[in-house]
């Protein structure tokens, strides 16, 4: 089976983009820069967050600040510099990463689920010292926390408006100027005038004179629109303030505007340069009470607003709830988004059995051909994330970004991790799927199977309207539990229709508290990371729906699946599952292949059948 060459120079962009940012230079060298501009400015210590001002999880490359700095580069994470020491936080899916790509001798990588930052701050930071944060790229939240923190150590918290470490990056990369674009309003499903009205409806229910929102992924829905500003999310860095009566103020670089454009977003929103932010924003919020986001919006603009004499009520923006249903012109286009998908992933996987067996493929190889058949669907835009291909022992690192330089063959009889997604005009998709390199270990097949089922068993959940993330996480876990294993990450993260692949509030893990609501896209992805051998995760995302149970007491909930590509049967262990679970299995690709038969031919067609052939 031959493959087109795919495009050099944009795969040579996903490999490389962060290897110049985490050159040669970053560490030991910028550290000792960093200390040195410190104590120019009088400072013991400072605070570097992954963040950008909008605390968005792909950012500018102008704003990747923390893999200058470190080296590392994670989605996310927190550095603390002080005198002698500095220290780097990581969640669960960076504890093996980021020690093979920072200096470890400059910086200690510590585990959130070991150590919080602020518990570290309290013992390590000395009495007295001044510690610095970044009052444009922290939110009031972590304000709080740090605050809290330095007293106990006591310590003299101080915010530093002018970043430092842009005064150390002289070839700091300009900020973006992407066109901004209108979305189709047959994806969009709603007008902007609808929703504001909804929006604004909330706010005078709450008491709410205004809403300053802070997350660019609520600007664009609220107003149907689109950009290009960050990778892998279509998405316009931009700020709104949202009157309780009255329309919108959008604050965005008039550049990203053509005239058209401009003249149709007009019609909604009263439009301003972003220099004009902070004195439309003291204007509008004199006297009044506005919501502010505490997970996304910046400690400066709350301080502006308080500034002005106005009251900041501390609290979720209300669009994120709203944007998290989706209506039902968003669900079609995530269907459709996910069939077109699921041709490209079965014509993939008919080229990875064959290609995988000569023993010449490597992650990058793989990574060039997975887009390559997306993009020959004609309409794939970007991928929704940098892909995770991890073979062999690459494999358990839970979010491993491959590079030139930790590129690796695929070997026979070892496990590959692939987590993937794709950009379409009418929806995202993200999936993963772990496949065998020629015959799996016993242990493989068992623990594959202790992750298939978890996945089942969440997949076929009923629940009561109200129930959490958080409660229905264990299901995933079970069988993995019972067998004295566990994985270090959530289990699902919702999902946007054309937006950001990890959308807020509602998630599947020990810390989602947001009620799942019909509409809502989440994913569902238990797996298991053996250090050095191998990585195990099975990911569909699924729709949230009405179940009708007889008998019921309360409205009930399910999901419905919305990704179609098979699962490695060579994984599945059949002596560790039920006959429920094997009628799952086989239902599952019953509808893989009805949906897709249609769309495919010749040897990708045969593999399809054989694939989803019953249990």
């Amino acid at each position: 089976m031959t493959l087109h060459h795919p495009n050099p120079h944009r795969f040579k962009a996903v490999f490389q983009t962060f290897e110049d940012l985490a050159d040669g230079a970053a560490g030991p060298d910028r550290l000792a820069a960093l200390r040195a501009e410190l104590a120019r400015r009088g400072l013991d210590g400072y605070v570097i967050p992954r963040a950008d001002a909008h605390q968005n999880e792909y950012v500018p490359a102008r704003e990747e600040r923390l893999a200058w700095m470190t080296g590392f580069t994670g989605s996310a994470g927190l550095l603390v510099v002080l005198k002698d020491e500095a220290a780097l936080f990581v969640d669960g899916r960076y504890v093996l990463q980021a020690p093979a790509q920072v200096e470890t001798s400059a910086f200690s990588v510590v585990p959130l689920s070991e150590l919080r930052p602020e518990k570290w701050l309290e013992s390590h930071l000395p009495k007295g010292a001044s510690l610095g944060f970044d009052p444009w790229r922290t939110t009031l939240d972590g304000r709080d926390r740090l605050a809290k923190a330095v007293a106990l150590a006591g310590g003299i918290l101080v915010s530093v408006p002018e970043d430092p470490v842009a005064a150390l990056w002289s070839d700091r990369p300009p900020a973006p100027r992407e066109p901004i674009r209108l979305l189709d309003p047959a994806i969009a499903g709603e007008t902007p005038v609808a929703k504001l009205r909804r929006v604004q409806e909330t706010l005078r229910e709450q008491r709410l004179d205004g809403l300053l929102v802070s997350d660019p992924h609520c600007t664009a829905w609220l107003l149907n629109i689109r950009g290009g500003d960050v990778a892998h999310t279509p998405l316009p860095l931009a700020w709104c303030v949202v009157p309780a009566d009255g329309l919108p103020h959008l604050f965005v670089d008039h550049a990203k505007f053509s005239r058209e454009v401009r003249a149709s977003v007009a019609e909604h929103a009263h439009i301003h340069p972003v220099s004009e932010l902070e004195a439309t924003l003291a204007a509008l919020a004199t006297g009044r009470t506005f919501r502010v986001d505490q997970a996304t919006a910046p400690v400066h603009l709350a301080q502006v607003i308080e500034g002005a004499g106005g009251t900041v009520d501390k609290g979720a923006d209300p669009i994120a709830l709203f944007k998290a249903s989706k209506n039902p012109a968003e669900i079609a286009g995530m269907r459709a988004a996910h069939v077109r998908d699921g041709v490209a992933l079965v014509r993939f996987l008919a080229w990875f059995e064959f290609a995988a067996l000569g023993g010449r493929l490597t992650e990058i190889d793989v990574v060039e051909a997975l887009e390559t058949f997306r993009r020959e669907t004609g309409a794939l835009t970007d991928v929704s994330f940098p892909t995770i291909a991890g073979a062999g022992e690459n494999g358990a690192i839970v979010h491993y970004r491959v590079t030139r330089a930790t590129n690796r063959a695929l070997h026979p009889h070892e496990l590959f991790l692939l987590d993937s997604g794709a950009q379409y005009p009418d929806g995202t998709t993200d999936i993963t799927r772990t496949l065998a390199v020629g015959m799996p270990s016993e242990e493989m097949r068992a623990r594959y199977t202790l992750v298939l089922k978890g996945h089942l068993a969440l997949t076929l959940a009923v629940f009561p309207t109200g129930i959490t993330g958080a409660q229905l996480d264990p299901l995933a876990r079970q069988y993995l539990w019972a067998a004295g294993l566990d994985f270090d990450h959530g289990t699902g993260h919702g999902v946007g229709a054309g937006l950001s692949v990890h959308e807020g509030p509602a998630r599947i893990s020990p810390l989602g508290s947001v009620p799942l609501a019909a509409g809502m896209i989440l994913s569902n992805e238990p797996g298991y990371y053996k250090k050095g051998a191998y990585g195990i995760r099975i990911e569909n995302l699924v729709l949230v729906e009405p179940r009708t149970v007889p008998g019921a007491e309360k409205p009930c909930l399910g999901f419905t699946t919305l990704t179609l590509v098979p699962y490695d049967r060579k994984l599945i262990d059949l002596s560790l599952i039920t006959p429920a679970e094997r009628g799952a299995i086989d239902a599952y690709h019953r509808l893989v292949r009805g949906a897709l038969t249609p769309l495919l031919e010749g040897d990708d067609l045969a593999w399809l059948i054989r694939a989803t052939a019953p249990l």
